[in-house]
């Protein structure tokens, strides 16, 4: 075969995230489980696979007599079995080791997360109609009449406003009763106040559930109003995609602040015994992209229940690769990302009779909405100086700058950052900045920084940003600051959205599966902030899907979920590039996934291919071949071309992707007759370009019949050996390193859980074990990992590794972990000076308590889908030796006792004996 485009001039690499303005977050972070609590999984299948509520109630039992046994204190915070068979539980990090490690039926531990409101992505004002326009929405409903009646579709979140009209409310606070005729079920299981972010001042993690599940955040609200508002269109109300559905709110947020992980699983039982036919989470857990977490697990276990689950892919777009997170990343979960809206309305500046619609940056004042400044540009565009990357020799004072995003062509150290180019203006004594964008379309972002902001920052569009330069050098021009609005076709609608997260997940499964529109909707808030307003992210894509599959499901009763997923990729269409679509390559494949919903046509079709995505896994032994259906429900035979298409393909730093183009081959046959009402097997092999190394890749197959749209199937998959990536040992970073704990906002046990600030130790580092002076090995992960283990030995006289300080030397095992967010970023792991298993020195429980002298610490990671036999798949690194002194005095290292003299042992079978004697002649035994 060869493929249905041609190779641009220009093939091969493409840039970076950086050269085009992606700047990646910088902040650090430490790894423990910031709740305290643990999940732990266990051996028995849930209900909803077929187990029994004896066995998982068995099961558990079981799990809480052997932790008693073993010493262990476990506090449930709450247990499972429909859904997911085990507990959450509150443990010490060290106990939740002993539970993974010794007590039997346990299948996995893992850390209770926190998962956050997310929060707006702060775009223009648009209109929910146009988005309905992008996903044929508005034909199901207007042309084929389908509008989700009959279908019940649940909306984990922050709640839904009862009483907002535009679901059937009274149009007044307070005064509708729970349930309504529109939300008719749901349940809030949190309360006003929770707030289970520790470092967050408001903190209270004490659910104080409600039987009325009532929205004082917003969220909610403006999800629910995608996925179903009904209101007066002659008016101020809003249509969601499905607006005859019937709503179920879960609440799982307060007002403010964070949920974790298990009350989600909760509120998925919840959703399930409310006989919920679609369920959407608009949340998730940037960088948590293994499957096997315990949310995704859960969602997955509700699809096979008969529930479709949708769920945001996330907006961490700005973290590079390998960022999507659970619940989204589950196998059988519909994981969306964001397309931006068509439409905008967006505040405006002047300059002459030109209005310029901006956006404002977020971390910096507000702009005005009156008055004028004189108008300043420091280059023509594509310049060193118009990007701010040389000196500013003017005196900016009283002025609006303009900025070019992006490096400047002849100095690639620049800074380019928003947050460098604002405070560069700013200290030459700038009182606006304008940042104009070097490819179309507005931006979204952040100033935020070390130093603080303290002059507005707007952004807007490259044609407005040379048009304004263009009269700022040609001689003196004022900028106008107004209260107006212009509308106007948005530069990037119909590309996906700069927030929108980047998969695939860990184990190279193709996320996102498709998108839907989440940059710039116009939805439906509490009537106390307002009753409607515009937000941004994934959040808001998730629901424009979970409503389409309410209109399909209408259409097609019987489909099953994973048919409902196979038929609405089938169907998408992918878009080009973002970051240049000028370019004419498709947006990589684990950004977008099949593309932009497209219901009308899906539930239309009368063809389904299955499976809707290739996963294709890495590609080290040459191509990989899959099977696909094709299946023809309607009455007449049809014949398909078969071709294809590549995407972009990522490789280099995960939170700075170099984006590639290189293509494929594919060998397929070039043709295929479907019978009416039969199926046909079409064997498909793949194998990436040879130019690629250690790089993600993808594209589309097509089948394309005379008169129809065509379908496609995404493919996706690792081009090298994905076991060769770097994990913890990185030329260049100070990480993996020996630290100590110099500042802590929050301890949870040992671990510093919030506010850490940690300095690099060397060998001979003395610890006291008391207040968080502990050793701690702080560990940067490049890449998502398997597992990690931390081992303690004792340490030889010369500083290197000894014998193992306990009979069992493992101290903590992590399983399926996610790469950290950026090169600042890494995990603290502790020791507590303890260590479990059966030996001398064994005190309660098998906890062993060991004493001071000299030890190392070893960090062993095994690579995502590596083989811990192969030692090719795995990284360990030592730390310096260091000193164990609980009580200050100074005493040096004791040698690890060597095995016993002969003498010994006779002395010890002696003193036995005697007591034997004892035992048998007078009865003290």
């Amino acid at each position: 075969m060869t493929s249905a485009t041609a190779s641009p001039d220009d093939a091969g690499y493409l840039g970076s995230a950086a050269d085009y303005g992606v700047t990646t977050p910088t902040e650090a972070g430490d790894l423990t489980s910031p709740t305290g609590a643990w999940f732990v999984q266990l051996e028995a299948a849930p209900t909803a696979r077929g187990g029994t509520v004896a066995a998982t109630a068995s099961d558990q039992q079981a799990f809480l007599d052997e932790a008693a046994d073993l010493g262990v204190d476990v506090e449930v915070r709450s247990s499972y079995s429909t859904l997911w068979n085990g507990l959450s539980v509150t443990v010490s990090d060290e106990d939740a080791v002993t539970l993974s490690e010794e007590a039997d039926g346990v299948v996995a531990v893992f850390p209770v997360l926190l998962y956050e409101i997310p929060e707006d992505q702060n775009s223009p004002v648009p209109d929910l109609a146009s988005a309905l326009g992008q996903t044929g929405a508005d034909i199901a409903q207007s042309e084929l009449g389908f509008t989700g009646e009959g279908l019940r579709v649940g909306v984990m979140d922050t709640g839904i406003d009862i009483d907002h009209p535009d679901f059937g409310g009274s149009g007044v606070p307070g005064e509708t009763s729970f349930p309504t005729e529109r939300i008719a079920y749901g349940y809030d299981l949190v309360g006003d106040s929770y707030n289970a972010d520790p470092s967050d001042p408001a903190y209270q993690p004490v659910p104080e559930p409600d039987a009325v599940p009532d929205d004082c955040e917003g969220h909610g609200t403006h999800v629910a109003g995608i996925v179903g508002a009904n209101g007066d269109l002659g008016g101020d109300g809003v249509r969601g995609v499905a607006p005859d559905a019937t709503l179920g709110a879960y609440r799982v947020f307060g007002c403010a602040g964070s949920t974790t992980a298990d009350v989600m699983i909760e509120a998925m039982e919840l959703a399930l015994a409310d006989g919920m036919d679609v369920l959407n989470m608009s949340i998730g857990s940037a960088l948590a992209t293994w499957p096997e977490y315990p949310t995704a697990v859960a969602a997955d276990n509700l699809v096979d229940a008969g529930v479709v689950v949708v769920a945001s892919i996330g907006n961490e777009g700005d973290l590079g690769t390998w960022a999507a997170g659970a619940p989204g990343v589950g196998d059988k979960v519909i994981g969306v990302a964001s397309y931006d809206n068509t439409q905008i309305t967006a505040n405006a500046v002047a300059v002459g009779d030109r209005l310029a619609a901006y956006t404002p940056a977020s971390a910096a004042p507000a702009p005005p909405t009156s008055g004028s400044m004189p108008l300043v540009a420091l280059g023509e565009p594509g310049t060193d100086e118009a990007r701010a990357c040389t000196p500013i020799e003017a005196d900016l004072t009283g002025s609006v700058v303009l900025v070019e995003r992006g490096l400047g062509p002849n100095t690639p150290e620049c800074d380019a950052s928003f947050y460098n180019k604002a405070l560069t203006a700013q200290n030459a004594g700038a009182a606006a900045v304008i940042i104009y964008n070097n490819v179309p379309g507005l931006l979204n972002a952040t100033v935020e920084g070390a130093e603080e902001i303290t002059i507005p920052v707007i952004f807007i569009g490259a044609e407005d940003g040379q048009a304004y330069t263009a009269a700022a050098l040609a001689g003196p021009v004022d900028l106008t600051w107004t209260d107006q609005t212009t509308t106007a076709p948005n530069p990037t609608g119909g590309l996906i959205s700069s927030f929108s997260s980047y998969g695939m997940t860990a184990d190279l499964q193709i996320k996102p599966d498709l998108g839907a529109p989440g940059g710039s909707i116009w939805s439906t808030v509490p009537l106390e902030l307002g009753g409607h307003a515009s937000n941004s992210g994934t959040s808001m894509s998730s629901p424009h899907v979970a409503g389409a599959v309410a209109l399909y499901l209408q259409a097609h009763p019987d489909a099953t979920p994973a048919t409902v997923r196979d038929v609405l990729q089938n169907n998408a269409d992918p878009s080009q590039w973002s970051l240049d679509p000028t370019v004419g390559l498709l947006e990589p494949v684990h950004r977008q996934g099949a593309g932009m919903l497209d219901i009308d046509d899906s539930i239309l079709a009368e063809t389904v291919v299955s499976p809707g995505k290739l996963s294709l896994g890495e590609s080290e032994a040459g191509a990989v071949t899959r099977t696909i259906t094709v299946t023809n429900t309607g009455a007449e035979d049809v014949t398909y071309a078969l071709t294809f298409e590549d995407a972009i393909s990522t490789a280099d730093a995960p939170y700075d992707p170099g984006f590639y183009w290189a293509e494929s081959t594919v060998d397929m046959p070039a043709s295929v007759t479907v019978p009416a009402g039969g199926s046909v097997d079409v064997e498909v092999s793949i194998t990436p370009s040879a130019d690629l190394e250690l790089a993600q890749y993808g594209g589309y197959i097509s089948l394309s019949a005379t008169d129809a749209e065509p379908i496609r199937v995404p493919y996706a998959g690792f081009a090298g050996d994905y076991q060769a990536l770097p994990l913890m040992l990185n030329e260049g970073s100070v990480f993996p390193t020996l630290a100590t704990l110099s500042e802590c906002g929050v301890f949870e046990g040992v671990d510093c859980a919030a506010g850490g600030v940690w300095e690099l130790a060397e060998a001979g580092q003395v610890y006291s074990m008391a207040d968080g002076d502990v050793p701690t090995a702080l560990v940067h992960l490049e890449h998502p990992a398997r597992s990690l283990q931390v081992d303690i030995y004792h340490a030889n006289a010369d500083g290197t590794r000894g014998d193992p300080a306990g009979v069992n030397p493992t101290y903590q095992v992590h399983d399926y972990l996610g790469r950290d967010a950026n090169p600042d970023a890494f995990g603290a792991f502790t020791w507590d000076g303890t260590l479990t298993g059966h030996g001398p020195g064994r005190t309660g429980g098998g906890v062993q308590t060991l004493p001071d002298g000299d030890y190392i610490m070893e960090i062993t990671v095994l690579a995502a889908l590596g083989d811990e036999a192969n030692p090719d798949h795995v990284e360990n690194f030592t730390t310096p030796s260091f000193t164990v002194d609980r009580d200050g005095d100074g005493n040096p290292p004791v040698d690890p006792p060597g095995p016993p003299s002969i003498g010994d042992l006779l002395k010890l079978l002696a003193q036995l004996l005697a007591a034997l004697l004892k035992c048998i002649l007078f009865g003290i035994c």
